[in-house]
């Protein structure tokens, strides 16, 4: 029997006793959690791991993210996240030290570029590399720029342009594609991406190292084989290795107005009882309903005000099917987790969610919506009576001038920018809130301002300065909420409350150790945090 001790400060996320100073751990699962002297009896012989005055938290959980394009923008990519915001002399220089570097590739990837006022079209990549295919991608994974080679060798010319939509390739005076894509295009090229199921494989371990190391346990990753068709399969391979530590619960893409959505949950089905197991396991389906409002195709309630009678990009937006695809989903136990930025996208998922529990009578099947730019309070109220899940982006809300929230205002207007990124309306409203990140799509995936973020509704002065202020601060919340949106809330997102989430008798021995109490601390203490150590299963698997 592996038995270890663990001692320090405890916040366990355990209602009858949110704190301890020692836990039990046998093989993996917590067999005692109280005071230090009762623990030490029962595990005299134990490994002991002490953490001291540190803090010591239930494993932090992921509840939206993309492991494969996490692990690619790692080692496969040149990163332009490092930048911040737009900078396309430096974006030059990274792509250039890229490209010298890997003089062997077929083509050249490099993602984390932030859109501003200024258009760039491909005669820009053109001018750093024309050799080869070079493709620049939006940090939201939304829009891409290609070179010439690129659109040549991805097929996109005047005819595909007329065929997609304007809106999703834009062309020049003559009708040509100038390079920028977004949306179901975007979508086309990722699956053509030259990919190895060893890449993938690499990709996924320096993933799970980085979320490891950054405190998190457990993730959900929304949309496993949008960036590489067999990501299911590698995550697989690497369980059977007996290289996964990282818990992993899997969405699998569906696709626009899918035509058979009974069909396309057998397909799932079927792949959850082929590839899922401990560390892997596929709970259900994920979509796209819009894009983004930086895009300019976030699908919104009005019309965009530099556009008058559009109001965004509507990709599944069949009422029926998606009602179809809720209806077969819960079916099989599975939920259906989609992507609505915009409030008009929100608006249509909830009718659609009604809809289906009318057929099924479950109110628990647990269906997510991520991102949540914009909703109505309205809107609000039927995320709770729905029982469905808000995963929201803290990190998200501040209000950074200068950059996406001026252009932000331009499309949408002050007034409805100023009401962005609910999080408190769902909590008022008895929503299961919790916390997504987005990474890689976003450039951070950070417990402590995440905390931050979600109580002042900024960043740290000594990130950004001047230029980040607080936004929509009637929508701050708790730090207990903001720990529960990262832990207990997650696991139910899951369906895995019983198993994970909180510290707590038969439990899954995941923890995280910070140098810093979240709950008590001055918040720009929290902002200063540094973990401590990362334990899967009552073992260290990161030490800082």
């Amino acid at each position: 029997m592996r038995q270890t001790l663990i001692l320090g400060n405890i916040i366990t996320m355990d209602d009858k006793r949110p704190f301890a100073k020692a836990a039990v751990v046998k093989n993996g699962v917590f067999a005692y959690i109280g005071n230090a002297a009762e623990a030490k009896r029962l595990a005299a012989d134990a490994e002991v791991l002490d953490y001291g005055e540190n803090f010591i938290y239930p494993g932090f959980l992921e509840s939206h993210c993309h492991g494969h394009f996490a692990g690619d923008r790692f080692i496969g990519q040149a990163n332009l996240t490092q930048v911040g915001l737009t900078d396309y002399d430096k974006y030059r220089e990274i792509i250039k030290e890229f490209i010298a570097q890997n003089p062997d590739r077929l083509f050249y990837l490099a993602a984390g570029w932030v859109e501003s006022e200024e258009y760039v079209s491909k005669a820009y990549l053109d001018d750093i590399y024309s050799e080869k295919p070079l493709i620049m991608q939006t940090g939201g994974g939304h829009s891409m720029l290609l070179n010439s080679k690129a659109l040549e060798w991805a097929g996109i010319d005047a005819a595909y342009a007329k065929r997609m939509g304007y809106d999703m390739v834009h062309v020049d005076e003559n009708g040509e594609p100038d390079g920028y894509i977004c949306e179901n295009p975007v979508m086309e090229i990722i699956s053509k991406l030259p990919t190895t199921l060893e890449d993938a494989k690499k990709y996924l371990l320096a993933w799970q190292d980085f979320a490891l190391s950054s405190g998190f346990t457990a993730v959900a990753d929304a949309g496993t084989e949008i960036f590489f068709k067999d990501s299911p399969k590698a995550y697989y391979e690497l369980e059977q290795e007996g290289k996964l530590r990282l818990r992993t619960y899997a969405y699998m893409y569906v696709a626009d107005n899918i035509a058979d959505p009974k069909a396309e949950i057998a397909r799932i089905a079927a792949q959850r009882a082929e590839l899922s197991g401990e560390y892997f396991h596929i709970i259900g389906a994920k979509a796209f309903l819009d894009g983004v409002t930086e895009a300019h195709t976030g699908w919104q309630n009005q019309d965009y005000l530099d556009q008058p009678g559009y109001h965004g990009v509507e990709r599944f937006n069949d009422h029926d099917k998606m009602v179809q695809l809720i209806v077969e989903a819960d079916k099989e136990g599975l939920a259906v987790h989609v992507h609505s930025e915009g409030g008009g996208a929100a608006h249509f998922m909830l009718g659609c969610i009604e809809d289906a529990e009318k057929i099924t009578g479950n109110k628990d099947q647990r269906n997510v919506l991520a991102h949540l730019h914009f909703v109505t309070p309205e809107d609000c109220q039927r995320m709770a009576a729905t029982g469905s899940v808000p995963a929201v982006a803290p990190l998200w809300t501040p209000e950074i001038i200068g950059g996406p929230y001026d252009q932000e205002i331009s499309y949408v207007g002050k007034e409805l920018a100023e009401q962005a990124y609910p999080i408190k309306s769902f909590y008022d409203a008895g929503a299961n809130v919790v916390f997504h990140s987005d990474y890689p799509v976003s450039p951070m995936m950070n417990v402590k301002f995440s905390i931050y973020t979600a109580e002042k509704r900024t960043y740290p002065h000594e990130m950004f300065g001047d230029i980040c202020k607080p936004r929509n601060t009637k929508e701050a919340i708790s730090r207990e909420q903001s720990l529960r949106a990262m832990t207990i809330n997650v696991a139910r997102q899951w369906h895995q409350e019983h198993r994970m989430g909180s510290i707590e008798f038969g439990k899954i021995a995941n923890m995280t150790v910070f140098d810093c109490d979240f709950l008590h601390d001055d918040i720009e203490k929290v902002a200063q945090a540094n973990i401590i150590a990362t334990i899967v299963d009552g073992e260290e698997v990161f030490k800082a």
